[in-house]
């Protein structure tokens, strides 16, 4: 599997100032072309570290989670990397090979790891290889539910999990479940859809799940709100709550993007 990561950098000083970055008021793009280094941001606690913060909440959109690339340098990491105690995570590498202790046990993550990481978990994170590794951090404060035990956190390979072929579809759209989706335990799924050449999303989903979906391979065409837009590997979309989406995969190659949705919880009125 080849996993798009940024690589940063300036554009020249002869290209021209076109790309396809795009906010409104129901979603955004962030094209792979914005990810470069003068829009990097650095954390508190971490060494060697750079990131790009692709989604934060927003007063009247989405409110939900933050997500980041985050790209550690040989010999830099964090020794808490998650200061505030009610908020989980999930950790997926796109390359190189990141070093994970969660609660005592170490871990290697290689490109398609991934480590659900509940809240108040101990963990820290290091690069102990010769170069840089990236990965996702998509974060969320807890929703606690009385009488519904809280998860527990774990570490898994995309490789690992069999796709779920979504009913009717002959294969040709596909879902990475990383957790069972009856579990209430678990307030957020953050899950890989694959579409193969030609596999569509036949129907404007609205919904009232927030979405951050980062296209890790391929190329698409992605129905937002009243506009058909050309996705590609390395582009960020972010959805608000039922914002209408559609999609259809462009190939030659599949068409994967990680997906973060708020799940399993009754609306707060009060």
């Amino acid at each position: 599997m080849n996993y798009f990561t940024p690589q940063g950098g300036l554009p020249a000083q002869t290209e021209l100032l076109t790309d396809r970055a795009i906010v409104t008021e129901a979603y955004t793009v962030i094209p792979k072309g914005v990810l470069r280094d003068i829009v990097t941001s650095n954390l508190p606690g971490f060494t060697a570290t750079r990131s790009w913060i692709l989604a934060r909440p927003i007063a009247g959109f989405a409110t939900t989670f933050s997500q980041l690339i985050v790209e550690i340098a040989p010999g830099g990491g964090a020794e808490r990397p998650e200061q505030e105690a009610g908020v989980e995570g999930v950790v997926f590498v796109t390359s190189g090979e990141l070093s994970l202790v969660l609660e005592g046990e170490p871990h290697v993550l290689q490109a398609g790891g991934y480590a659900y990481l509940a809240a108040g978990t101990a963990w820290s994170i290091a690069n102990a290889g010769v170069g840089a590794t990236s990965f996702h951090w998509i974060r969320k404060a807890y929703e606690r539910v009385d009488g519904i035990p809280a998860p527990a956190s774990f570490v898994t390979r995309d490789q690992d999990v069999e796709p779920r072929e979504m009913p009717g579809t002959n294969g040709a759209w596909a879902t990475t479940r990383f957790v069972d989706p009856d579990d209430l335990a678990h307030d957020m799924h953050v899950n890989i859809v694959t579409f193969q050449p030609g596999g569509t999303l036949p129907f404007a989903e609205t919904h009232v799940m927030e979405h951050g979906l980062f296209v890790l391979e391929g190329k698409g065409v992605y129905r937002l709100n009243d506009d058909w837009v050309e996705v590609e590997a390395g582009d960020f979309m972010w959805l608000r709550a039922f914002c209408p989406q559609a999609c259809y995969a462009g190939g030659p190659g599949p068409f994967r993007y990680l997906l973060y949705k708020d799940v399993n919880r009754q609306i707060r009125l009060s």
